[in-house]
């Protein structure tokens, strides 16, 4: 079911970055100048939404200079295809998400185990309300590329890539040091329907490919010099990288 994009779902949260909600999930627009980098592509229902959001900020999709991808999973590469036969974006992300991203294999949590956790509060409607986006569409990224160099991208707001293993085996989260931003997709989130949980947190266990890795991996958010977290799902998060891992680390181990 096709999300319309309201004026509420763009923040602006510096001149040149954008954090944008989508079906349950979002994604991030960096400007610069009259081009942009696009950091995932929500499910398959909102490729409009996504196309919208980049007329709202003055760009169309031939100003997008490539995707980045987090991870893989349906819900982040919904419109990454499309980007890329349409108008020849390239779509980016870590060499061990490549094979994902081509659906070599699918490495996202089934309907059997959502099923099996459906007693749980929020599970069931964030079910029927990923179907509806298209949680499992066939979605392929046809021909992915993982990051031409280590470090910096020579990309529009200068990405530093962060591999943050565990919701995925290739999941990277984007640090964006001019901008004091950490884009973290789904390695730490602020909110999600299925967790009754406010503020930095992981995703619940059954979203993890290995959930003790993804635990290791708030280590590495906790080093990234940020004090702007965007998720992958929840609002934008004003604080501290470091405070933000610590007390996602914390509501894990309880």
């Amino acid at each position: 079911m096709p999300k319309a994009l309201r004026d509420e779902d763009i923040v602006q949260v510096r001149s040149d970055v954008y954090s944008v909600s989508g079906s349950n999930t979002n994604w991030v627009i960096v400007k610069e100048g009259d081009s942009c980098t696009l950091i995932d592509t929500g499910y398959p229902a909102d490729r409009d939404a996504v196309l919208a959001s980049l007329e709202a900020v003055g760009l169309n999709p031939r100003s997008v200079t490539a995707v980045l991808v987090t991870h893989a999973h349906n819900d982040h590469i919904g419109a990454a295809e499309h980007l890329r036969v349409v108008y020849g974006v390239p779509v980016l992300m870590h060499q061990d998400e490549v094979a994902h991203a081509r659906r070599d294999f699918l490495d996202q949590v089934s309907v059997t185990q959502v099923l099996a956790q459906g007693w749980r509060p929020g599970v069931l409607p964030w079910a029927v309300h990923a179907l509806r986006a298209g949680g499992t569409t066939h979605v392929p990224v046809s021909e992915p590329q993982s990051f031409p160099v280590p470090g910096v991208l020579d990309l529009p707001g200068g990405p530093v890539p962060v591999h943050t293993p565990g919701h995925t085996n290739g999941h990277c989260a984007y640090h964006l040091p001019g901008s004091g931003i950490l884009v973290t997709g789904d390695a730490l989130v602020t909110a999600h329907p299925t967790s009754r949980i406010n503020g930095p947190q992981l995703l619940p266990a059954m979203f993890h490919t290995d959930r003790s890795r993804a635990l290791d991996s708030l280590a590495l958010i906790e080093n990234v010099d940020a004090d702007v977290l965007l998720p992958g799902h929840g609002p934008v998060h004003h604080g501290s990288a470091e405070k933000a891992a610590l007390a996602a680390r914390e509501h894990a181990v309880r």
